[in-house]
């Protein structure tokens, strides 16, 4: 993994410990992005079957967000923009926020937010330590 990738903030042990917020952006980021992105939405659908609290957090309108949630039947606890991730965690309090992105700006406000943050195009391997699935 490149120096770039390693997240700053501290990850939590091997096993997920308390309630997990996942955070995506869309564009460069997630199949449905233009451009498409290398996370594909079955990832997405799987951390809601986890029980994970899963939104979008984008420089795409709300209702782009929306509809393209609707478009695949996921049901979704947020969306809004990147710049307010801070908000979606005030709203989560005890999470782990994890934001996953595209570009050094994504990496910006997630770890503003307190977020770590993981580039989409190189995700932790499952099961190593600290990540999310």
């Amino acid at each position: 993994m490149s120096e770039r990738l390693a997240p700053d903030l501290p990850l939590s042990p091997g096993r997920i410990i308390g309630p997990v917020l996942v955070s995506f952006d869309i564009d460069g980021t997630l199949e449905e992005g233009d451009p498409p992105g290398p996370i594909g939405m079955e990832l997405v659908a799987r951390a809601i079957e986890l029980g994970y609290v899963v939104g979008s957090a984008s420089d795409r309108t709300v209702a782009e967000q929306r509809n393209m949630w609707a478009r695949r039947a996921l049901k979704v606890d947020f969306v809004g923009h990147k710049h307010h991730l801070a908000d979606v965690a005030g709203r989560y309090p005890g999470h782990r926020f994890i934001h996953l992105g595209d570009t050094d700006v994504d990496q910006h406000y997630a770890r503003l937010a307190g977020f770590e943050f993981h580039y989409a195009m190189r995700l932790p391997e499952p099961g190593t330590l600290g990540w999310v699935f």
